[in-house]
Parts: C-alpha cells; sequence; structure tokens
C-alpha cells in the first residue's frame, strides 16, 4: 500500500478543538491574531497558497517539517511526496480554513506564518506529525503551538507511522534494520567449501560491512543540512544505542569476513593441489593409453610379420617341392604282368578219362597235367 494512502485511511484521535484549546488557554481568539482563508493550491507538505483578506498568501505551517521536494538540485526526500499528497487530501483546493498567528508572522522568505485548521477545526500540523509525514520544530519566539504537534509525533512513533516506520525502504528505521539484516545474514552464511564461494561470501560480507560504515558514519555526524525530517525517527539517546549496537556488529562481521579470507586461501592451496593431482593422474592415464596403444601396434605389426614370413616359408616350401618333383627321374614302365593262360577245356575223352574238373596243374610244354 501507498504510503500516501495509508496515512490517509487513519483515524485521527487529537481534534483540532482540543488543540485550540491546548495552545489558546492563555491567549484569547481574535481578529488581531486569527484570520479565514480559502485553499488555492498546495505547494509541499507544510507550504500551502490561500486567499486571505482577498489576496493569495504563501502559508508556512506552523512547528512542522516536512520532507522537502521543491530544491531542483536535490532529488524528493524520503516521504517528500507522500506529505503533499497528504496535505492535499486535508486540504483540497477550495477548503476554508482558519489561520492563527504567534509572535513573528512573516520569515526571511517573506511566507506567512501560521497555525491552520481544517474546516472541521483539525489542527494540520499535528495531523501531519501524527501520520509520520513530518516532524515537530520550533520557529522562535513561535513555540505557542509546538506541544500538540509534539504529542502528535510521539503518537507517530509508538504506531511506527512514516518516518518512523521500518517498512518504508528510506526511513533510518528501516535502513537501520535492512544493514543490519545484512550484516546478520552474512555473518549466518553457511561455510563455503570452495574458494569460488568463499570469495562470493567475502563480497557479500564487503558490501555490507561498507554500506553499514556508511550508515554508521552518517548517524555518528548526526543531522545535516538534508533529510532533516527523517532524523527525527531517533532522539539522542537511541541513536548513541544504534551508533553502538551497529559499531559492535561491524567489528564482528569484519572478524567473520576475516577468517573467510583464511578459509579462501585454505581452499584455493587445496584446489590447487588438487587440479596438480588430477593433471598428474590425467597425465599419467594418457602415458598409459599410448603405451598400451604402442604395444598393441607393434603386437599387430610382429603379427603380421610373422604371418608374412608364414606366407612366404610356405611359398618358398611350395617352390621347392615344385622343383624336386620336376627334377625326379623318369618314371619306370609301368609293370603290365602277363596275361593268364587261356583254359581250353579238353576235348571229351582226350586226356581226362575221370572225369576231374578241379585245378590242374601241367607239365612244361603244358600238353600233360596233373591234379594240383
Amino acid at each position: 500500500m501507498a504510503v500516501g494512502k495509508k496515512v490517509s485511511a487513519l483515524k485521527f484521535g487529537l481534534s483540532a478543538g482540543l488543540a485550540i484549546g491546548l495552545v489558546l488557554g492563555a491567549t484569547a481568539c481574535t481578529k488581531e491574531n486569527s484570520d479565514t482563508g480559502t485553499v488555492v493550491s498546495i505547494t509541499d507538505g507544510d507550504t500551502l497558497v490561500a486567499s486571505v483578506n482577498g489576496k493569495d498568501e504563501k502559508i508556512r505551517l506552523l512547528n512542522i517539517d516536512t520532507p522537502e521536494t521543491k530544491d531542483p538540485k536535490q532529488p524528493v526526500e524520503c516521504l517528500g511526496t507522500e506529505a503533499t499528497d497528504f496535505l492535499a487530501g486535508l486540504l483540497p483546493v477550495g477548503s476554508k480554513i482558519t489561520l492563527m498567528y504567534d509572535v513573528e508572522r512573516k520569515d526571511k522568505y517573506d511566507r506567512t506564518l501560521a497555525a491552520v485548521f481544517t474546516p472541521s477545526n483539525e489542527f494540520v500540523s499535528a495531523e501531519i506529525a501524527r501520520a509520520g509525514l513530518g516532524s515537530a520544530v520550533s520557529f522562535a519566539p513561535n513555540t505557542k503551538f509546538l506541544p500538540p504537534v509534539e504529542e502528535a509525533q510521539q503518537e507517530a512513533k509508538a504506531s511506527s507511522r512514516g518516518i518512523f516506520d521500518p517498512a518504508i525502504a528510506c526511513t533510518l528505521p528501516a535502513q537501520i534494520e535492512a544493514i543490519t539484516a545484512g550484516l546478520t545474514a552474512a555473518d549466518q552464511a553457511a561455510a563455503p567449501t570452495t574458494s569460488a564461494a568463499a570469495g562470493a561470501a567475502i563480497a557479500t560480507a564487503a558490501t555490507a560491512i561498507t554500506t553499514a560504515h556508511a550508515l554508521n558514519a552518517l548517524l555518528k555526524a548526526g543531522k545535516t543540512g538534508t533529510n532533516l525530517v527523517r532524523w527525527a525517527a531517533f532522539d539522542d539517546y537511541e541513536l548513541a544505542a544504534h551508533t553502538t549496537l551497529l559499531s559492535t556488529k561491524i567489528e564482528k562481521s569484519e572478524s567473520a569476513a576475516s577468517k573467510l579470507k583464511v578459509t579462501q586461501t585454505t581452499l584455493e592451496k587445496a584446489e590447487t593441489q588438487a587440479a596438480a593431482d588430477a593433471a598428474a593422474k590425467q597425465a599419467a592415464a594418457e602415458a598409459q593409453a599410448r603405451a598400451d596403444a604402442e604395444a598393441k601396434a607393434q603386437a599387430a605389426a610382429q603379427a603380421q610379420a610373422a604371418a608374412e614370413a608364414q606366407a612366404q616359408a610356405i611359398e618358398e616350401a611350395a617352390a621347392r617341392e615344385a622343383e624336386r618333383i620336376r627334377n625326379l627321374p623318369p618314371a619306370p614302365p609301368v609293370y603290365v604282368p602277363p596275361a593268364p593262360p587261356v583254359y581250353v577245356p579238353p576235348a571229351p575223352g582226350s586226356g581226362n578219362p575221370s572225369g576231374y574238373t578241379g585245378p590242374r596243374c601241367y607239365a612244361p610244354g603244358g600238353k600233360t597235367w596233373r591234379p594240383c
């Protein structure tokens, strides 16, 4: 939710009638110390233009200071736009207002100094302070209207509104809370397991520490010429307490960062050694692979040479055998056994009166035979 919308929804408990009663207890409201007017325009959170007695006057609200929005050389201050929008919502153009004066009616810029009240008698300066969009301020000798503004500011502080709200990034409470959280997160980060992680943790811690130093220096310096309103978030005691606490947190974070650097160095050495070991292992593996490849190639070459030698030996043996065969003496003539004598059986009754038919053994000449 935008801050302007947030604060415009607040129900304010302190009525302007009560404020008037507080500030005018000893001073009667007369024509000499009051006027009525009509809002012409809103300049910023604590300044407006009103038609008073037929003349446009620039009115500077008494005893309230809101963030600057009009300095062309400076950025709009924290909640400056919201303060302007709040005043515009409280006093729309055309609103009838009551102006009450204190001791001095003009400032060095010739603006009319006045306590302004809404048509429903709300004290505008107190309402701005109650919304947390401005801080009570004394414009001596004009202090008559200061007490109700201070009370409204304490109410805003107790309720963490506006400049007291740690949820609004530009406020001092938010910045202290964010920076303290950053230091705590850096301190509580998990222990790094690599040098890169340690380096990242160191960088994160360094950023948090640098930012914390800057804020601590700002807190120690106190109020400056710019962004004065947001300093109302803390009184002097609270400011000192925050400064002390932040200093302690910074010292703790710096100590943790120093340990991180030692851890980073240790991890870098371990990683360097691991990388060297891995490189050596890789080199050994590659050398072994090359040796294996060379041995395999040599074995293959030897096997090829042996195969070629065997083939050559076989070829040479075949050649020798062919040459031997070629040089053999002519083969002897093939033996042809004599044909067996043709058996001619004797004529019946010629020489075989017994009728013998068994084997016969012939006498030389083949004319006579006998049983075998």
